[in-house]
């Protein structure tokens, strides 16, 4: 038998060869994720479409039988409300500057602990620390320990008397939060920098780019993608930020460091206005879902140019 007679056999039977089979029901492979998504939904959605009904009604704790339909009216007077709208910028301005200086911080603190040292295991286990402690014990921790007027570190280190908390009451919330938030910041930074190759380093370095040419031109383009998200999942938790604030300032003095998620505490559990505070709630995380989506859609655009996700 010739080659020739063997090739058109091999091409048939390679075309005769059965295709892999497909699972018949994919269902049977979601199923064991059902309760899951179940659950899920029991927890999330569901409190959330209360909080959307309760948002359209004008229902006062205090006043038995005063709940009834007032629909969008809620919404009207939250918006004309100048303390909901002084606690916005709050939570706008706390947000912003704590993801932006604790990004800030948490990068520089990846590129010295991207480098080789001795003790540097120690040294990173040391700076994770204030990420796993409580967020109240960590309010707690600044409020007596930094800004006591008295007996406080901050005072005997700058030789001063001044109460921090109430001459600069959210300036001392956001210390807290910056220091609470920079370490997640430096793990995350300084994944994105373990993920370098360094064989492109190495050849910058061939070529006679310095450390700040190669900083700015291979490493920080490298970095971008984790720094959206960072940026993203601290802007989703900061904005929630209650504990530091009930803990450290209650809002004051005034409303000088009241945030949303505390001005909404306050109309739920201390005015009992259940139609405003669910109003509040349903704009909080409409706001939160904005940002987030924005955010998103910048990242997943710098993973298609990048050739990340096709």
């Amino acid at each position: 038998m010739t080659t020739t007679e063997i090739a058109p056999a091999r091409a048939g039977e390679s075309a005769e060869q059965p295709k892999p089979r497909r699972h018949a029901n994919p269902w049977k492979r979601r199923a064991p994720l059902l309760p899951a998504l179940l659950f899920t939904i029991a927890v999330t959605q569901i409190p959330f479409l209360v909080t959307v009904f309760y948002s359209f009604q004008s229902w006062n704790l205090v006043r038995p039988g005063s709940q009834h339909f007032v629909g969008f009216q809620n919404y009207v007077d939250v918006f004309a409300d100048s303390t909901f709208r002084g606690a916005m910028l709050n939570t706008v301005v706390l947000t912003v500057v704590c993801v932006f200086v604790s990004m800030a911080l948490g990068l520089g603190l990846a590129l010295l602990l991207d480098r080789k040292f001795t003790g540097r295991g120690v040294v990173r286990t040391l700076i994770i620390t204030p990420f796993l402690i409580l967020p109240a014990a960590g309010a707690l921790l600044w409020k007596t320990t930094m800004f006591d007027p008295v007996y406080g570190l901050l005072n005997f280190v700058l030789g001063t008397d001044i109460d921090w908390l109430s001459e600069f009451p959210l300036g001392s919330v956001m210390a807290q939060v910056v220091w609470q938030w920079t370490p997640f910041m430096t793990l995350l930074i300084l994944a994105g920098l373990q993920a370098q190759s360094k064989e492109v380093l190495e050849a910058a370095q061939v070529d006679g780019a310095g450390r700040w040419r190669t900083f700015a031109s291979i490493t920080l383009p490298q970095l971008s993608r984790y720094l959206q998200l960072a940026a993203l999942l601290g802007a989703i938790y900061i904005v929630n930020s209650f504990d530091a604030i009930y803990l450290m300032t209650q809002g004051g003095p005034g409303t000088a460091s009241t945030n949303l998620p505390f001005y909404i505490y306050q109309r739920a559990f201390e005015g009992f206005d259940v139609g405003q505070s669910s109003a509040m709630g349903v704009i909080v995380v409409i706001l939160t879902l904005i940002v987030a989506t924005f955010t998103l859609r910048l990242m997943f655009r710098t993973f298609d140019v990048s050739g990340g996700v096709k």
